[in-house]
């Protein structure tokens, strides 16, 4: 390869620093440094092909050529001008992709449909200092809950040493990083910076009354508080949950029904949750009375457990297998925990059936809808299903699979039904609400962190209590991988991604054009 070849070769890769120099001062880097050496340089190269190819240079203008050298460089600065071009209007309209596995930079649906609801403004104050480590975290947070509702949401930032007076007027302690939220008169603070923690904070300022949620007890129940459990089974509580419901608005309490000729009027709604002993006749009567009225309960039971409660779910169309509930091909390894992604149609489950999520549910039982014998004015309908290869295990300990005679096929194992009380004598509302689930260990604490069980069960909540803003699905538990960058290694990527190996390339292929047009 002679001196003038090379010199060409030189020259048009000169011609693209030269030319792509100004790309690197206004789109890519910003550094005046880094532009001026690529003009420099192109510079340079340019002299270096005038310097080798002198003669040829000088015949240029009369040789068929020119036309060649004239369309390459015509073709280098049309498509320069068009990346810059690209870029301008990528800038402008912001386009964004969330490609990470678990979302981690995309809006949870109740996130989203909270913003939407929010009847007046909400002012969001971060009282931190820029040098905290969860102020580019929040800020970012803050960007999103604005891009998505800019006329609802707002934001600023406080130094609390430097606003004393607002961090006395907000009762923060000194040193203490927190976010405020206000609307109107109302304020709430909260110290976490999570998306479910903000949106939950989101919901219990915007809420008009508080949710009292009872949940039984005396009858061997899973308690709410961790220092009722078990000293043999220190995680069966329900304490997870409770926290969950206070996040969300609700009112949590534990209820005795013994003694008791009704249901408090305040109530929302009933929780049983895992009762192990029978409810009295007294007891029955205190929940068919509450249903009759248009109460709303929620019951979950388990394998193996007695309640006395079969009489009173019958007359709202159930009745609740006995054995376990076993699925052969869809479980996590054991039969009697079965995963389901086979919902119904029903608003509880719409949400999982559309992301395809997978319940667990541990031994649980499964129900059967009756066709008669029900109180008049009751539906029922299905809302979690197995496949078809369950069936009913009636003998769980001496083997795990289908005998003669055990119930086979796909099974119900939770359902939703309503009552039809508008004419009831002193109704609480038109129509009573009852959920039945076969498996109660779904709320324990141990388990709380699945996020399918979770959004099935506080979607269950909200549908009985008659909060549809609170069917949906929740900001989940995401493993947050994040590498932090200055601003000077983030302007290092952005001129490798944007100008240097773009520019690598397109010396490249001019290389290659030049090399198969000189043979």
């Amino acid at each position: 390869m002679n001196a003038t070849l090379i010199g060409r070769y030189l020259g048009a890769f000169g011609l693209l620093l030269l030319v792509s120099s100004p790309f690197t001062l206004f789109i890519t880097s910003g550094s005046l440094i880094a532009s001026g050496v690529k003009a420099g340089v192109g510079l340079a190269l340019v002299g270096v092909y005038l310097a080798t190819n002198l003669k040829q240079f000088g015949q240029l203008a009369t040789r068929k050529s020119s036309t060649f050298f004239i369309t390459s460089v015509l073709t280098v600065l049309g498509v320069l001008g068009a990346l810059v071009g690209i870029n301008y209007v990528a800038h402008q309209q912001a386009p964004q992709w969330d490609l990470t596995k678990e979302r981690i930079h995309t809006l949870a649906p109740q996130t989203i449909a909270t913003l939407g609801t929010m009847p007046e403004k909400v002012k969001a104050i971060g009282f931190l200092p820029p040098t905290h480590e969860s102020y580019a975290l929040l800020e970012t947070l803050f960007q999103r809950y604005h891009a998505q509702a800019p006329a609802k949401f707002e934001y600023e930032f406080k130094d609390p040493r430097r606003s004393p007076e607002m961090a006395s007027k907000y009762q923060l302690k000194e040193g203490q990083a927190s976010v405020v939220l206000s609307r109107g008169e109302s304020h709430t603070t909260l110290a976490a910076v999570s998306e479910q923690d903000l949106t939950n904070a989101l919901i219990k300022l915007g809420a008009v009354g508080t949710q009292r949620v009872y949940f039984i007890t005396g009858h061997g129940e899973w308690p709410l508080d961790k220092g009722e459990a078990a000293p043999s089974d220190p995680g069966g509580s329900l304490s997870e949950l409770r926290r969950q419901l206070l996040q969300e608005g609700y009112a949590a309490e534990a209820m005795y029904l013994v003694g008791t000729t009704d249901i408090p009027r305040d109530a929302s709604l009933v929780v049983i949750a895992g009762a192990r002993v029978p409810y009295t006749q007294p007891e029955v009567a205190v929940l068919r009375k509450y249903l009759a009225s248009g109460g709303r309960l929620v019951y979950f039971t388990d394998a193996g457990l007695v309640d006395g409660l079969g009489e009173l779910l019958a007359e709202h169309g159930i009745l609740v297998d006995e054995g376990i509930a076993a699925d052969a091909q869809f479980n996590s390894g054991n039969p009697y925990v079965v995963q389901s992604p086979f919902y119904s149609t029903h608003a509880i489950v719409a949400p999982l059936k559309q992301r395809g999520m997978n319940v667990e549910l541990p031994t649980p039982r499964s129900l059967t809808m009756l066709r008669e014998g029900m109180a008049e004015g009751v539906r029922v309908e299905p809302l979690v299903h197995t496949s078809q290869h369950g069936w009913v295990e009636t003998k769980p300990d001496e083997n795990a699979v289908p005998s003669d005679g055990e119930k086979t096929g796909q099974l119900t194992l939770a359902a939703a039904i309503v009552r039809d009380t508008k004419d009831a004598a002193d109704k609480r509302f038109d129509e009573a609400r009852l959920v039945v689930v076969g498996d109660s260990e779904l709320l324990l604490d141990p388990n709380w962190g699945h996020e399918p069980n979770r959004n099935l069960v506080m979607n269950t909540l909200g549908w009985a209590s008659n909060q549809v803003t609170k069917v949906t699905m929740r900001p989940p538990d995401r493993e947050v991988s994040t590498l932090e960058l200055d601003t000077d290694a983030m302007d290092h990527i952005r001129f490798i991604s944007t100008d240097l190996i773009p520019l690598s390339m397109m010396g490249l292929g001019l290389a290659i054009w030049l090399t198969r047009r000189n043979k």
